[in-house]
């Protein structure tokens, strides 16, 4: 898409969206690079825009949130002012080693997860190695002072004013306790003025002391003198002070020259982190709800469900709205103040976002294609920051978006034929429409004009909308309406404002026959949509019902055949445990009855029980098996490739496939190597980490019991009865800490948990996950011992 122009931008108020995006940042580096971004230039840089903010958010489902460190600022203004001076001072080379350093830190972390966030390299390639600038910057202190190993000269120069000092304090110690001074003394106190080491002289004493007059007191009633006696040692001190001056000079010139030549790298690494700044913001809207990526489609066009603009907030009234597909015109019509101009704003404002990578405020499944510019001419008397324009400035401006529209074009026009006589206005508005129709160009307009109504109605590829208005409350809904065109409704309104009956029925006989008409077709219309959206709303809410039904049918057969397989499973057990026990009688009747006569009778008798028990288990082993069986990936007719995650069929192994051959395959689990049947796998819900666990809690497991619940996907009444249960089994079976995975999403969950384990005794306390347990989509829960 091609760069907006600043008066597209004023009047779909971009400024102010953005900032609403800033708000999420966390630092000025995200915001300075949200108020630089530009439309990608092709669909390649938006698939790369949007392939990362999809890495971002599985990463923080996942991982948690990036590292990050709340001192920074931008330093590349530092950098170019020291260009000058070539000196910068120990707090701003301190702001350089905070930002090179959580640099660092994100693009070690990238490296780390890189295999499973492929995307993120666009932010971790532009990171450079900083590891000698940390470790030039690494000798100054939180504040910005050089500590005294900076250099040896450093250390030299200061242990010397720190013997100096002491001299000088003994000295004046001495000078302070003299019987033939002290008595001068304001107080027995040996001051540090000016760099200099000075005593607390009487005012009337002033010319009795033997030292100079080195400043007076804020009283006025005594003078700060410096002792001859210390007039040489003060002399030493301040000249080792002008040399740790210029040491420490010297030390931070040579820091400032060094960042100077990666003054480039500095500005990318800072770049960088900015641009990471800003996809956390984006993806953190993205998790709190309302906001989404829309899909890309190939072909110019859009179509957004749900959408609102972003400045209104709660309030919105969201809208369904399309164009590009069967159509490339879409005139829009409806009372004054019915929301046609927030529409058409609202349309480009999600374009323009899009175009940018950045989520939209509108439901999951809007799509945007392909569009290479947007202009606007709006008229609008609402806004705040925009004046009604007159009519040769919208025909100026029509002008050059004529000039410059094309196949890929999105044009937005308010008001369509205003601002002049209302017949070569609605004439000029329809004349413009064929324009920007023969040049393919995607057109989003507004109008009051019915003969611009009837244009859309009757024209091939032109399509009409309107704002819809309640007639009993003579307000707008402010809801869209494709494929409706609006009516006026000023005759009704001044009639239920009370217009007197006999000017209306005048103004009525005024109006022409076909306006007529028109409006009372459109009234129809409306009725007719009006009776088909509460039958569309009926059967929505029977579907709904039917669906619901659906799968609490569903979920009750499949806790029956979980439950039926539960008791299979223990009855085989414990038909194997009676089998056992009975060939183990059987073997000691065997031995009592050695010496007996009746023994091959016995044995015959008992080898026949015996088969008849091998029997039995051997069936119930072939009954497991097929419990196994159904559950795994070849029942579910899925074909194992080497690289998948695979967990054991009634077992907590995963692993990795290396090889198939055939019916069996080769598992990688941690350190150990198996061949396992297929028919004894299934498909792992999540890939093994190859460095660390999701969740880590440091406990240790007890038997039977895992140190985690997932209730993920889950609703609250299905969750809570299960995080219920699993805590008290956790607590009783020792543990002393657990971990609850509900995810991110809305948090409704979350908060469910949360409000649960405030009524449970055993609790001590809870917190959401820190980096590396999975972040905010996990609560890890401490019992009381």
């Amino acid at each position: 898409m091609k760069p907006l122009n600043r008066f597209t931008e004023n009047a779909l108020e971009l400024r102010k969206i953005l900032q609403i995006i800033g708000k999420h940042c966390r630092s000025e580096l995200g915001i300075k690079i949200l108020h630089g971004i530009l439309p990608a230039q092709d669909r390649k840089q938006l698939d790369l825009r949007q392939a990362l903010l999809r890495n971002v958010l599985r990463y923080r489902e996942i991982e948690g949130d990036f590292p990050w460190d709340s001192r920074i600022v931008p330093v590349t203004a530092l950098l170019e002012e020291a260009k000058s001076s070539a000196l910068m001072s120990g707090e701003d080379l301190v702001h350089v080693r905070n930002l090179l350093a959580l640099a660092t830190e994100v693009k070690n972390e990238i490296r780390r997860v890189q295999e499973r966030f492929t995307e993120l390299e666009q932010i971790g390639r532009r990171i450079r190695d900083f590891s000698a600038e940390l470790a030039l910057l690494d000798v100054l202190d939180e504040e910005g002072s050089l500590y005294d190993h900076a250099t040896p000269q450093l250390r030299e120069i200061r242990n010397r004013i720190e013997s100096l000092k002491a001299t000088t304090r003994k000295t004046g110690q001495a000078l302070l306790n003299d019987p033939a001074t002290s008595n001068l003394l304001q107080d027995r106190v040996l001051s540090f003025r000016n760099g200099r080491f000075v005593v607390l002289v009487r005012a009337e004493n002033i010319s009795s002391y033997p030292g100079i007059a080195i400043d007076r007191s804020g009283s006025g009633n005594s003078f700060y003198v410096e002792p001859y006696r210390l007039a040489a040692l003060n002399n030493r001190l301040s000249a080792a002070v002008e040399e740790e001056r210029q040491e420490v000079f010297r030390i931070l010139r040579r820091m400032t020259l060094k960042l100077l030549e990666r003054e480039t790298a500095i500005a990318e690494a800072e770049s960088a982190l900015g641009s990471l700044d800003l996809v956390c913001a984006e993806a953190e809207m993205v998790e709190k709800g309302g906001w989404h990526l829309p899909e890309i489609s190939l072909s110019p066009g859009f179509r957004f469900h749900g959408l609102v603009h972003p400045l209104l907030g709660e309030k919105a009234v969201p809208i369904d709205i399309a164009c590009g597909d069967d159509f490339r015109v879409l005139v829009v019509t409806g009372p004054n103040t019915g929301g046609k101009t927030v529409a058409l704003k609202t349309v480009g404002v999600a374009v323009i976002l899009s175009w940018m990578g950045l989520p939209i405020s509108a439901s999951e499944g809007s799509v945007v294609g392909e569009i290479d510019s947007v202009h606007v001419d709006v008229g609008d008397e609402q806004s705040i920051e925009q004046n009604l324009s007159t009519f040769s400035a919208h025909v100026k401006n029509i002008v050059s978006i004529l000039a410059e529209t094309g196949p890929g074009s999105l044009v937005l026009l308010d008001e369509l034929g205003s601002g002049t006589d209302p017949q070569e206005g609605a004439a000029l508005g329809i004349a413009l429409l064929e324009a920007f129709r023969e040049k393919a160009a995607l057109v989003l307009a507004t109008t009051h004009h019915n003969s611009i109504k009837t244009y859309a109605l009757t024209t091939p590829g032109v399509e009409t909308a309107s704002m819809e208005f309640d007639a009993v409350s003579l307000k707008p809904t402010f809801a869209l309406l494709m494929g409706i065109p609006g009516k006026s409704n000023a005759l009704l309104i001044a009639e239920r404002l009370g217009m007197p009956p006999a000017v209306i029925e005048r103004a009525r006989a005024n109006l022409r026959g076909e306006d007529v008409s028109a409006e009372e077709l459109i009234g129809q219309l409306q009725e007719k949509r009006a009776a088909l959206e509460i039958e569309a709303r009926n059967l929505a809410e029977e579907r709904a019902r039917l669906i619901a039904a659906r799968q609490s049918l569903e979920s009750r057969i499949s806790r029956f055949e979980a439950a039926k397989e539960d008791r299979l499973k223990e009855a085989d057990r414990e038909a194997g445990k009676i089998v056992r026990e009975a060939q183990e009688a059987a073997r000691e009747l065997l031995r009592s009855l050695e010496r007996s006569k009746t023994v091959p009778a016995a044995h015959r008798a008992i080898n026949a029980k015996g088969r008849d028990l091998e029997k039995i288990r051997k069936e119930a082993e072939i009954r497991e098996e097929k419990r196994i069986e159904k559950r795994s990936v070849k029942a579910e007719g899925i074909r194992l490739q080497p690289g998948d995650t695979v967990q054991m069929v009634d077992s907590s192994v995963k692993g990795i496939v290396e090889s198939v051959s055939g019916e069996k395959v080769t598992l990688v689990a941690g350190s150990f190597r198996m061949e396992v049947p297929i028919n004894r796998l299934k498909k792992a819900g999540e890939a093994l980490s190859k460095t660390k666990p999701e969740i880590s809690v440091k406990t240790i497991r007890p038997v039977g019991i895992p140190g985690s619940i997932m209730i993920r996907g889950m609703t609250v009444d299905e969750a809570l009865p299960e995080v219920e249960r699993y805590l008290d089994q956790a607590y009783r079976a020792g543990y002393d800490q657990v971990a609850v995975i509900h995810g991110r999403g809305t948090g409704t969950l979350r908060k469910a948990v949360t409000e649960l384990l405030k009524t449970l005794s055993y609790v001590k306390e809870y917190r959401l996950g820190e980096h590396g347990e999975g972040g905010y989509g996990v609560t890890i829960v401490t019992f009381s011992r």
